[in-house]
């Protein structure tokens, strides 16, 4: 059998290929207080079927940066592994979160927790985490109050803070001006699979946060958190403005969480990208994609 060889590109294909490679757009990193994480989205590392199901799904998922909740019975399993074990901790920087925490107390211990934690494996995310202060059980929506009281005491003690907030804007504002070195609004509650919710109280909290005419600054991220269910939930946060998404259960409890995972990149990059393009403006009537000049045909009622 005589060996396929490939035919050599003319060099109209060479440029054109050389130009689609030099033009492709690319996502800028994400820049959060003094971390810089080149994903713009962040995936948790929970709920998933396996440690091993995780590790597929969360190379999938293109990430650079992971969220794990410092909270024992969440670092080992019923064999007694331990989730950091499952982690390339020189690849991910971890976000520790304080999820189940219900009062500034027990938010603030925890952090500390998982600062100390970091430091003794030596990764960068001990001068980081993602606060949680819950009013609920049932809704898993922030406690306003014992979230800005944690808050302004974790930014005394050092950490930068990602605050998880609900969408009301004027709670995103208050929880910027406490030191938050991000906002956090939820799209719907936490593992509801909703999507974004309210995509006006975001985009508001966008403008408030960012627009200079509201007292913002163009370079403050804004990442959503929570409710996605879908890659398009998370093209949509990226078109209303956000600077990331983080996710966790749209990924871990879908029925193929490495696919899935892949998927929600792509939707990442296609919303960032759908976003900076700027969209048409939307018409309550048509308008023609060609010009009516020449046509063949009668135009009723001309």
């Amino acid at each position: 059998m005589i060996p396929l060889k490939s035919s050599p590109l003319s060099v109209a294909d060479e440029t054109i290929a050389m130009t689609m490679t030099a033009t492709h757009p690319t996502v800028s990193p994400l820049t959060i207080g003094p971390f810089t994480i080149s994903s713009r989205l962040i995936v948790g590392t929970g709920k998933y079927e396996s440690y091993e199901v995780m590790q597929e799904a969360l190379d999938a998922s293109g990430c650079s940066a992971v969220t794990v909740a410092v909270r024992r019975e969440r670092l080992l399993d019923e064999q007694g592994r331990s989730l950091l074990d499952y982690l390339d901790l020189d690849r991910y920087t971890v976000l520790p979160n304080t999820a189940g925490c219900f009062d500034a107390a027990d938010a603030v211990r925890v952090a500390r927790l998982g600062r100390d934690l970091l430091e003794q494996l030596g990764n960068p995310g001990a001068g980081w985490v993602k606060l949680e202060v819950l009013g609920d059980r049932a809704t898993l929506l922030p406690d306003p109050v014992g979230t800005l009281e944690a808050c302004r005491e974790l930014v005394a003690d050092g950490f930068c803070v990602l605050c998880y907030s609900s969408d009301d804007p004027i709670m995103a504002t208050r929880i910027r001006d406490a030191g938050a070195a991000s906002v956090m609004p939820a799209g719907s509650p936490i593992g509801s699979g909703r999507g974004i919710a309210n995509p006006a109280a975001i985009r508001i909290i966008r403008d408030l946060l960012k627009d200079p005419e509201h007292g913002g600054d163009p370079d403050y991220p804004l990442v959503v958190d929570a409710g996605v269910g879908t890659p398009s939930d998370i093209t949509i946060a990226m078109e209303l403005g956000a600077d990331g998404v983080l996710l966790n259960t749209g990924i871990a409890h879908s029925s193929d969480p490495v696919s899935m995972a892949h998927a929600m990149r792509l939707a990442c990059e296609a919303g960032y990208h759908g976003e900076r393009a700027g969209r048409i403006g939307k018409k309550l009537y048509a308008t023609a994609s060609s010009p009516w000049s020449g046509v063949i045909t009668t135009i009723p009622g001309e």
